[in-house]
């Protein structure tokens, strides 16, 4: 029952990323779309759901078995992704594919370890979004992280391996090629979200 509650709770978190990608993809101004993008970790953080983005930061701070969920929440957020993509196509915002299919050309273009340093950097932002979120004792501050961190990597065009399954879902853009693209996305976004937290564990001098 547990991991089942983990998986809907990733499903739905990856719905939300589906929202934050249709009104990034939607509007002309990148700065604003980056900042309405923000909504997506806004609901997520503030329900508890469960994006792999946010959840692989603390695998050290877990049981082992915390990897299990990890993997989980990764497979429910591309359910979720996908999904919305395929609701968002019966509709008349359908046309969003066009953008996301160019988005997804110059990401594929792009080399693997190119891929991998780029989600090493977004994760950085993230990691500082959601801890921010979760520590900061300012309510203003609190947000202010999740704004920062989302319009940072976002602006700076790093890779968030499920905004990623977003746009090829939407943008129809499935295969090979995109898997590939996207484990590498994903181990890139594993190693920056573990950087701050690692460093965090070494002792104090004394």
């Amino acid at each position: 029952m547990r991991h089942l509650r983990t998986f809907l709770y990733s499903v739905v978190a990856g719905l939300c990323i589906g929202l934050g990608g249709a009104v990034f993809l939607s509007v002309e101004n990148k700065i604003i779309g980056s900042a309405l993008f923000t909504i997506a970790l806004f609901v997520i953080c503030t329900f508890g759901f469960n994006l792999y983005t946010g959840k692989v930061c603390y695998v050290f701070d877990n049981r082992p078995a915390y990897v299990l969920d990890v993997v989980i929440i990764w497979l429910g957020n591309l359910v979720g992704c996908w999904g919305t993509s395929m609701l968002y196509g019966m509709t008349r915002i359908a046309g969003i594919s066009e953008k996301a299919a160019a988005l997804c050309q110059v990401k594929f273009d792009d080399s693997l370890l190119s891929i991998f340093i780029l989600g090493i950097f977004c994760n950085l932002c993230i990691y500082i979004g959601v801890e921010g979120f979760k520590k900061n004792p300012h309510e203003v501050g609190k947000y202010l992280s999740l704004f920062f961190g989302v319009m940072v990597f976002i602006l700076c065009g790093f890779e968030h391996c499920i905004a990623n399954m977003f746009y090829i879902s939407i943008a129809g853009m499935w295969s090979g090629e995109a898997f590939v693209f996207l484990i590498v996305n994903t181990l890139g976004n594993a190693v920056g979200g573990w950087i701050v937290p690692l460093l965090r564990k070494l002792p104090e001098e004394k």
